[in-house]
């Protein structure tokens, strides 16, 4: 590895976290991999396998641990905003220090939970598109044609910021830096939850849920477009039908994948953040408010 490589951190090596480590890991990086003992174990002794069909099938050696002990370039955050209370015991502030914390996490409200608890100037919320799953401990399966990645951070170094999304951007997903934090968050909530909320409420793929729910899908687009806009975010509910027509129609949401194994879902980071936000703005939301009471009653 080349002495002038940033060192990076990952807490959470998940199906994004995992393949993040694994591609800044091939690049030359070295990576510590923050997560339990097991899983810990289990990539310090076999490192962390990808299988994709972008960037190739490989293992990345990486480093692991339960807590961050020592002084990093930067600390990517991915975990599922149900676990994120907990995960953050592993990252101290004070072993923190001056590194950039960058949070791939669904939803709007995360930014001013870690503002709370690290340095504001530090974190750097990031926004991902990608199909990634984790399939066993350090097995990572990319499923999806592209891996996008926009940089963003109110009050960050703009340096800092360029630096990290050349490191992600050489390693291989497609990275920009975006100046506004609100219209990166939202443009990204804008899509996801209605993908996330009516996949999971009919538990189907999103290409059965455009065709056979598809003015539900339309009315909710429609809703949650507005909501952005009146918090400062893009509105363009034609495009985000226009980009669910173009996926594979056997994409899940990771909501929905959740649903199927049994986790916690990520409901209020999603859905309940929506419908506190319209609520805000005094945006009508009926549909999303109707599909939240359906999940939360188990679909009922």
């Amino acid at each position: 590895m080349a002495n002038d490589e940033p060192t990076v951190a990952v807490l959470g090596p998940g199906g994004i976290g995992g393949l993040l480590a694994a591609l800044l890991s091939r690049a030359g990086h070295r990576v510590i991999c923050l997560s339990g003992k097991e899983t810990a174990d289990a990539l310090r002794t076999d490192g962390i396998r990808v299988r994709s069909g972008l960037f190739g099938d490989f293992t990345a050696r990486v480093e692991a641990d339960t807590e961050l002990r020592e002084p990093v370039d930067a600390c990517l955050v991915a975990v599922k905003h149900t676990a994120l209370d907990n995960a953050l015991d592993r990252v101290p502030p004070a072993a923190l220090g001056d590194a950039l914390l960058v949070p791939f996490l669904n939803g709007v409200e995360h930014p001013a939970t870690l503002r709370a608890r690290y340095r504001a100037d530090l974190v750097a919320p990031a926004v991902i598109r990608v199909e990634s799953t984790r399939v066993a401990a350090g097995v990572i399966e990319h499923g999806s044609p592209f891996a996008e990645i926009d940089l963003t951070g109110d009050g960050v170094d703009r340096a800092r910021l360029d630096a990290l999304a050349q490191s992600l951007g050489a390693a291989g997903p497609t990275t920009r830096v975006l100046d506004d934090e609100t219209s990166a968050l939202w443009a990204k909530m804008s899509f996801l939850a209605p993908f996330a909320l009516l996949t999971t409420r009919y538990a189907l793929p999103l290409g059965d849920v455009r065709t056979l729910h598809r003015d539900e899908l339309t009315a909710l687009v429609a809703e949650t477009a507005a909501v952005s806009q009146a918090s400062g975010g893009p509105s363009d509910p034609a495009q985000a039908l226009a980009r669910y027509d173009a996926f594979p129609p056997r994409t899940k949401s990771s909501m929905q994948r959740d649903a199927e194994a049994g986790r916690p879902l990520e409901l209020d980071a999603i859905g309940g953040a929506l419908l506190r936000a319209a609520e805000r703005h005094g945006v009508s939301v009926p549909v999303a408010a109707r599909v939240m009471r359906e999940l939360a009653d188990g679909g009922r």
